[in-house]
């Protein structure tokens, strides 16, 4: 992520709280869709089309806090953090050991209320209304997915 100046940030200090608490939303669900993307590599064939949910809707959850965080100035960590290489490496171990299937749910509700609570983080700042707007609807999204799923595992 870029670090603004002043000159960049003519309201203060507010503008870089928003697009940090932005820019540690994008990190985190980029993290999260390495995740997935591991997962469904390894699921079993009935867990399959879960875990290809989850990872549809972070994809397309990446691409717009990706855009998001350019419009505010940023620059997007597309990496994510070392947190997505562990939780990679933590479900192909588990992979490895046992099966990817329902009973990783508890996990997956576990990890995902991190990111429901970046999204809170994120939606708190001052962020344009239009960013907003769209944060609640994604949160909106994995809340949904999550209730829908909500009888596995």
């Amino acid at each position: 992520m870029s670090v603004l100046n002043d000159a960049d940030n003519p309201g203060g200090f507010g503008a870089i709280d928003s697009l940090e608490a932005l820019s540690a939303l994008h990190r985190l669900s980029v993290d999260t869709r390495r995740g997935f993307e591991k997962m469904v590599e390894k699921a079993e064939v009935d867990f399959q089309p879960t875990a290809e949910r989850f990872n549809a809707l972070h994809g397309r959850h990446v691409a717009r806090l990706n855009n998001m965080v350019r419009e505010m100035g940023g620059l997007p960590d597309t990496d994510g953090s070392f947190m997505g290489t562990v939780n990679s490496a933590v479900v192909a171990l588990r992979a490895v050991f046992d099966a990817i299937d329902t009973d990783v749910m508890d996990r997956v509700r576990s990890g995902e209320d991190s990111v429901l609570a970046g999204f809170d983080r994120a939606i708190a700042a001052s962020l344009p209304q239009g960013h907003r707007e769209a944060l609640i609807q994604m949160k909106a999204e994995l809340t949904g997915l999550l209730n829908e799923t909500r009888h596995l595992g």
